[in-house]
């Protein structure tokens, strides 16, 4: 493996044992693309910050357009950067600089890299695989609203195919060819056509004692009686979650690397999707595609913790490789609605799991 950490200045004021620690580091977490942007740990208030820099400890007021700053204490951390507050909480070693270092080396965002640092220990360098891969050792998401209450009900552990479907019409056909798992993902702004879309796909959820879940639209859903309902991010923070977990409905929640895995663990959910695995063209994603080696690291910390999707880009060209990182599900779009022979295509992919 080549090492690129020494023909970067990873830290400022230059800091050799740190960057000796962080290449030791680096060799062990083996292969990984290439980092998109070039960061440096600042160990001190530069004279210029520059897009890249992340400041440990000095203010910076107002704080420029990539250019993040780290507050670290015992037990606390928040990361600014970009108008967003990363907030974490829990223990961490001290060579947690060089760690970082080498996380944002394999290409992870800061907030991400900050959490695999934190959760890094030394003892991980004496390990065959030196990831960390302890759960126990990961940190918290400070700053998030209680959980509800009542916890989400769960769903099977392995949920298999997940088409992710546009229409009632669809989620009838494809519940028909024996999907057990399925998702209506309705855009619409008529609220008759919305809520007519959603009790039709609920019946048909029921009909066949299928797991019917309702994206975004969370109101709507406790009033048909769904079965669950998915949430992306953002709808944390604007969805009465207390309310879905009150009426029964199952949660599943999108997440995109470790901060929103831990920060979606919080709320514990029914299940995790994680992605997008690859490119997808059928929404707008708000980070690059994880790929299958990120997916495999995943699937290795959380199995056992929670049920888990693979989302983003997934065929049946590439539905072996998904299944071989151990996940226990994968939702698919057009590998389903494109489908020249539907009964053909949804076999074919029930083949991959074993069904």
């Amino acid at each position: 493996m080549s090492m690129v950490l020494l023909d970067k200045e990873g830290f400022w004021p230059p800091a050799d044992e740190l960057l000796e620690a962080a290449e030791r580091i680096r060799r062990r977490l083996g292969e990984w693309p290439a980092a998109s942007k070039s960061w440096r740990i600042c160990l001190s208030k530069p004279d210029h910050p520059r897009s890249g820099d992340l400041i440990v400890g000095a203010a910076v007021e107002p704080l420029p357009s990539g250019v993040g700053r780290l507050e670290v204490e015992a037990g606390r951390a928040t990361l600014y950067l970009d108008n967003v507050d990363y907030a974490l909480e829990g223990e961490w070693s001290d060579d947690w600089p060089a760690a970082l270092a080498a996380f944002l080396d394999c290409g992870f965002e800061p907030h991400d890299a900050l959490v695999l640092a934190f959760a890094w220990r030394p003892a991980n360098l004496d390990e065959l695989d030196a990831w960390p891969i302890d759960f126990s050792t990961f940190p918290k998401v400070a700053n998030l609203p209680a959980a509800p209450s009542k916890p989400f009900p769960p769903c099977p552990d392995r949920l298999g195919l997940y088409p992710v479907l546009p229409s009632a019409e669809w989620v009838e056909r494809v519940l028909d060819h024996g999907v057990q798992t399925a998702q209506l993902r309705r855009k619409t702004t008529d609220s008759g056509d919305l809520n007519q879309e959603i009790e039709r796909s609920v019946a048909a959820g029921k009909k066949h004692e299928a797991q019917l879940f309702i994206n975004d639209h969370w109101q709507e859903a406790i009033k048909a009686g769904a079965y669950g309902v998915h949430l992306g991010q953002e709808d944390v923070e604007t969805a009465d979650l207390n309310a879905i977990a009150e009426a029964g409905l199952r949660l599943g929640l999108s997440t995109h690397g470790y901060y929103e895995m831990l920060k979606a663990l919080h709320f514990k959910p029914s299940y995790l999707a994680l992605g997008a695995v690859f490119p997808t063209t059928t929404k707008v994603m708000p980070t690059a595609p994880q790929g299958l080696s990120r997916l495999a690291r995943y699937v290795r910390l959380l199995d056992g913790i929670v049920p888990l999707v693979a989302i983003g880009g997934i065929n049946g060209s590439v539905l072996r490789q998904i299944m071989s990182t151990g996940v226990g599900s994968a939702a698919v779009v057009r590998a389903v609605t494109e489908a020249p022979d539907l009964a053909a295509a949804i076999s074919a992919l029930q083949h991959e799991f074993g069904r």
